[in-house]
């Protein structure tokens, strides 16, 4: 096997030429066929028992061709890209000059190169950290969330429903009289005042009493990801069944014993205020370090190849739709129902692709400029971490070239983004909107204060 590299016109992109030996392609395609021999129904033979000459016969000698090459060309592709050194970060472009049966494979790969960065300076940058204060509100709203998961469902029958109760409802729901997919169910619980129901529904089952039956008109929104509804008049017919509401504990000391270990009331919102402290903490870190990152990536310059564009973008719809496969649902099903193509997707997710990437590639460079690497005992470390995480042995990791690589990676960014930091001018500033709430909560006082003062003074006149 023969491999040439030459650049392209395009910055950061080579063209790989490949020259393979005819008996190497030959080969694949002989493995391509035991692997699929089984398959093939030919007339005359039993079912998978007709030799590869006949089968190429009666379907063609193209047959293999394409299998041939997608199991001989990978190796050959990693190992070239190894030898040469070169730091690929797109999908090669592959065109097959020549393929054919005793013939050599030729094929060319275009790829693009990982750019070089014109790096910004990193040290002794301005960044601001802010500061969150907890504030009594976070603390009463936190203990009234436990109030809600330590509640109990009550049924209600001496009074309409009202929002914030739970209904048990039938519906049918028809559009110009003719009922339509999804309009119909039975004993559904729908919590008024949820929003989850088409906007106006829920406010008309308000006032409805055990029992009664009651038509409700509603419009869907003109962006119902449904388009054979979108914007359509629709009626339902609702039978209210039950209505169920909450009941809360009384919060005090005694609530404090069954919800935690502590014993009194203070002390567990003591405990509320010291983990929401340690949270906010954490988050003024996180945003630090990003603040950090996009200061040094703005002051620094890099021109991303498209195909590395293409590649995040790919990296990017996968990992969606990995999370939402988690709902239940798949990224083609999400976007049906917001109304969007995949086109639309990643034409709006190209910018954040392009930040993300040059992110990444500044603090590469800073890596490299600062000689920043991963010692073993922080791989091990890290290795030991996961495996007690996920319930995996150590060795399986260890023997796993790609995590290991990816670990070493995630250390090195994270040694930049603390050197960014730790060399940086921080100036701590309190939460903006933290200090309008206080002040407005200032204002309401000294308003109060003022009109006491006018009170006291209208009653000493009156005297």
């Amino acid at each position: 096997m023969s491999v040439k590299v030459e650049k392209t016109d395009n910055k950061n992109e080579v063209k790989l030429e490949f020259t393979v030996e005819a008996k190497v392609f030959d080969e694949g395609i002989k493995s391509v066929f035991n692997k699929n021999a089984k398959y093939f129904n030919i007339p005359g033979f039993r079912k998978g028992k007709a030799p590869m000459n006949i089968v190429e016969k009666y379907y063609g000698d193209e047959i293999f061709y394409e299998d041939a090459f997608n199991e001989v060309v990978p190796p050959i592709y990693d190992e070239a890209i190894k030898s040469e050194k070169l730091d690929v970060v797109s999908k090669p472009q592959i065109e097959i000059k020549q393929m054919g049966k005793g013939k050599e494979l030729i094929f060319t790969a275009v790829v693009a190169l990982k750019p070089d960065v014109k790096l910004g300076k990193y040290k002794g940058i301005s960044l601001e950290k802010t500061e969150y204060k907890v504030t009594e509100k976070e603390i009463d709203d936190e203990i009234n969330k436990m109030a809600e998961r330590n509640s109990r469902m009550i049924t209600v029958d001496d009074r309409p429903a009202q929002k914030g109760d739970i209904t048990v409802i039938d519906f049918v729901g028809t559009v110009d009289g003719v009922e339509f997919e999804g309009g119909k169910a039975e004993n559904h619980e729908l919590e008024l005042g949820s929003n989850t129901f088409i906007p106006g529904f829920e406010d008309q089952v308000v006032g409805m009493k055990i029992e009664e039956v009651k038509d409700i008109n509603v419009k869907f929104p003109d962006e119902y990801f449904s388009k054979e509804l979108a914007g359509k008049d629709a009626t339902f017919k609702v039978t209210l069944h039950e209505i169920k509401t909450k009941e809360l504990p009384k919060i005090d000391d005694e609530f404090a014993k069954d919800v935690s270990e502590f014993d009194t009331l203070k002390d567990l919102k003591a405990d509320v205020k010291s983990k929401k402290e340690k949270q906010n903490e954490e988050r003024s870190k996180a945003e630090l370090e990003e603040k950090a990152v996009r200061a040094v990536s703005e002051k620094s310059e890099v021109d991303i190849p498209a195909g590395m564009v293409e590649l995040e973008l790919d990296n990017m719809e996968k990992d969606m739709d990995r999370r939402l496969s988690y709902q239940g649902i798949s990224l083609e099903q999400y976007l049906k129902m917001i109304g969007k193509t995949k086109a639309d997707y990643r034409k709006e997710s190209e910018e954040p692709a392009k930040e993300s990437l040059k992110m990444r590639l500044v603090l590469d460079a800073i890596c490299e400029d600062a000689k920043l690497e991963a010692t073993e005992k922080e791989v091990e470390d890290k290795i030991k971490e996961l495996a007690t995480s996920y319930g995996r042995k150590e060795e399986d990791l260890k023997n796993n070239e790609s995590l290991i690589e990816s670990i070493k990676e995630n250390i090195k960014s994270e040694k930049a983004v603390a050197l960014i930091v730790d060399n940086a001018k921080v100036s701590k500033v309190e939460d903006k909107k933290e200090e309008k709430k206080e002040s407005k909560k200032e204002d309401k006082k000294s308003t109060t204060k003022k009109e006491e003062k006018k009170t006291t003074t209208k009653k000493k006149s009156e005297k």
